[in-house]
């Protein structure tokens, strides 16, 4: 739709029930008074023109009679004196004495002069001057014929003051009629400002408002059954939230612990090891609760399983400390961590710090039993499979255990070393003060295969002469709060892209640390607000983790950059553990759901089942449905078949870099 249309639509939309009842009612009384005021004009216009006619007769006749019997007709200067007298005793526009020849004998004759009022209402009233005619006689012989015209001047000033005084009086009557019909359509149709509010809020995902007004029986019947709509909307979608969430925990979450269950783990790891588009080293923590048989005997099943639970909770403190790990249970008390972009180092040091954690509070809980804590870790590399990985990793948990105390054994089968932490930490910094950051951007496809929704942009950076991928040093960069500065960066090159190419619209994503960032959100809104003709093409993503671990601070940027007019996409969908329905609550544009479930999708009917649920009721409240990590033609025609909106991944294109000039 173009720009003309859109307009044409707006002001369609802008008129209002009562506008177009008024205007209506306004125009019928217009030409009610119109009508009124012509039909008694016109009236009254023919008994003045009458009564002139009247008058002009009378005159002629009074002439006729003083020239053919009171003074000698034949002579003119008698008969002009006459004729002076007559004329300027009373009101006529010309007085004429003319001969049986037609020649005048005696006249008198003024124009119609300006006596105040206006030209185009003479005009408009137009009286005819009728000619009053008699005869001059003497005895039988005919001396001539007297012609008088009566002067309109006040009766032109007559019928203007009656059209003042009937114009004035319709349009007191007028007004006090509109103005009564106002204030009963403003209280009569006072319900309907309520259903629309009460519509926008349905749209908006609000079923809570409700219409209160009363009005006529029609219009009440209305309000009752758009509340009870709105009350059947509400449950329904409430409904299809919990279904959504029991769905997503039936499929990812194990029952006992909350965290991902061993099918929805490996899902997600094959993700990060073996995907093309994903695969970045880390390491993984598979670490034991021993003799956890024997505690549950001795004290129970429900004893155990709350241990379970309180061991997960440990678990999810340390995820919160160190974004981008996900756990999940393995089977019995064995539990699976997976920390991205860690070298060994690291990730050994983080495992012994949770393991310590884990075994003071089995301790506590297993007295007088003596238990221990064992765990493995392993570094993942390019090539492995999550087989060798799962391997390397039980294998060092089997050596911990061996030692028989508490403790965490490393495994790394890979060749190559790994930086740590603190290394990546300086070369992120170096990067930042040198601006060696590349801005790369891949494209979402539209479910058509042709159609472009928008651009990914994404950043990496620059270390010894080779491009590294944000996979790898993000996780790091947002445990040294370096997050925000390389998201601002990222922001202003998508900006820059967004002015110099009208036709484009771009998407990045925003890291855990920068929203849980007051100083950066403050400053996210505040160039965006300074680019109010370029930011409604940019998207801006949130992963759900975000919004599960820093709920207010998410919530607040989305109705921020509501107001703004810029989208909000969820990214990560599926594995954050937010309920559908407080994302329901949220201005979302977009939901982009998780490489996990995209990989191998079409061997994995309980993932096509639930992201159809999710993209039927997403589309319910107009919300977007995209899908990440597409890799073959079989996913993506998979993803096509479910009816999402789009996807991206290098099945589609792959990323490439911008620079200022353009593209490489």
């Amino acid at each position: 739709m173009d720009s003309s249309a859109r307009s044409s639509q707006k002001r369609r939309e802008a008129v209002t029930l009562r506008a177009v009842l008024l205007v209506f009612t306004g125009s019928l009384l217009l030409l009610l008074l119109l009508a009124s005021i012509s039909l008694g004009l016109t009236s009254f216009r023919d008994y003045i023109s009458g009564q002139l006619s009247d008058h002009a007769q009378d005159g002629a006749t009074a002439l006729g009679m003083s020239l053919s019997h009171a003074i000698d007709g034949s002579d003119p200067v008698a008969s002009a004196s006459l004729i002076d007298a007559a004329f300027d005793s009373s009101r006529y526009l010309s007085v004429q004495y003319l001969d049986t020849a037609g020649d005048t004998v005696a006249a008198r004759i003024q124009p119609l002069g300006s006596f105040g009022v206006p030209a185009w209402f003479m005009k408009l009233a137009d009286i005819p001057l009728t000619e009053g005619q008699a005869e001059v006689t003497r005895g039988w012989r005919l001396l001539g014929t007297v012609r008088v015209i009566s002067d309109p001047q006040q009766a032109y000033q007559d019928l203007w003051n009656i059209t003042l005084g009937l114009v004035a009086l319709n349009a007191i009557i007028g007004g006090l009629g509109l103005l009564a019909l106002y204030l009963i359509l403003t209280r009569t149709l006072s319900p309907l400002r309520e259903l629309e509010a009460q519509a926008q809020a349905v749209s908006h995902r609000d079923f809570s408002r409700r219409v209160t007004t009363t009005s006529t029986r029609e219009l009440n019947r209305v309000t009752r059954a758009m509340n009870q709509m709105s009350d059947d909307l509400g449950v329904l979608f409430e409904g299809q939230g919990r279904l959504i969430q029991h769905l997503r925990q039936l499929n990812n979450e194990d029952p006992v612990t909350g965290l991902a269950s061993r099918t929805a783990f490996d899902r997600r790891l094959r993700v990060e090891v073996e995907s093309e588009e994903r695969a970045a080293p880390g390491g993984l923590l598979l670490f034991q609760l021993s003799d956890f048989s024997d505690f549950n005997q001795r004290f129970g099943r429900d004893t155990a399983d709350e241990l379970l639970a309180s061991v997960a909770s440990v678990v999810r403190e340390f995820e919160l400390r160190h974004a981008g790990v996900f756990a999940g249970r393995r089977m019995g008390a064995e539990i699976a961590v997976y920390m991205p972009g860690a070298g060994m180092a690291d990730s050994l040091h983080w495992s012994n710090e949770l393991i310590q954690a884990v075994d003071g509070l089995y301790s506590d809980a297993a007295v007088p039993l003596e238990v221990a804590v064992y765990g493995g870790v392993a570094q993942a590399s390019e090539g492995m499979t999550i087989g060798d990985l799962l391997s390397a990793a039980d294998e060092a948990m089997r050596q911990a255990q061996a030692d028989g105390v508490t403790g965490c054994h490393g495994r790394d089968p890979s060749t190559n070393g790994h930086r740590g932490a603190e290394s990546w930490r300086a070369v992120i910094t170096e990067a930042l003060a040198s601006k060696s950051v590349g801005i790369w951007k891949q494209p979402v496809i539209r479910s058509d295969g042709e159609t472009r929704a928008f651009n990914q942009v994404f950043s990496r950076i620059r270390c010894d002469d080779d491009w590294i991928r944000a996979g790898v040093y993000v996780p790091i960069a947002e445990r040294f709060g370096l997050m925000p500065a390389i998201d601002l960066l990222v922001l202003d090159k998508a900006l820059q892209l967004l002015r110099q190419d009208p036709g484009q619209q771009l998407a990045l994503a925003v890291g855990q640390s920068s929203v849980a960032d007051q100083v950066f959100r403050d400053t996210l809104i505040g160039r965006l607000k300074d680019a109010p003709t370029i930011r409604k093409r940019l998207w801006v993503g949130i992963s759900e983790q975000t919004i599960h671990h820093h709920r207010k601070p998410a919530t607040a940027l989305a109705l921020a950059l509501k107001k703004l007019g810029v989208g909000m996409v969820v990214d990560h969908f599926g594995v954050g553990g937010v309920p559908f329905t407080y994302l329901q609550g949220l201005p979302i544009r977009a939901l982009r759901v998780d490489h996990s479930f995209v990989h191998n999708i079409a061997s994995h009917d309980d993932n096509r089942f639930y992201l159809e649920q999710v993209t039927s009721i997403a589309h319910g409240v107009g919300v977007q449905v995209f899908a990440t990590g597409v890799e073959t033609a079989s996913e993506w025609e998979t993803v096509q078949k479910m009816g999402l909106d789009g996807a991206m991944g290098y099945h589609l294109g792959r990323p490439k870099r911008i620079n200022g000039d353009g593209e490489h």
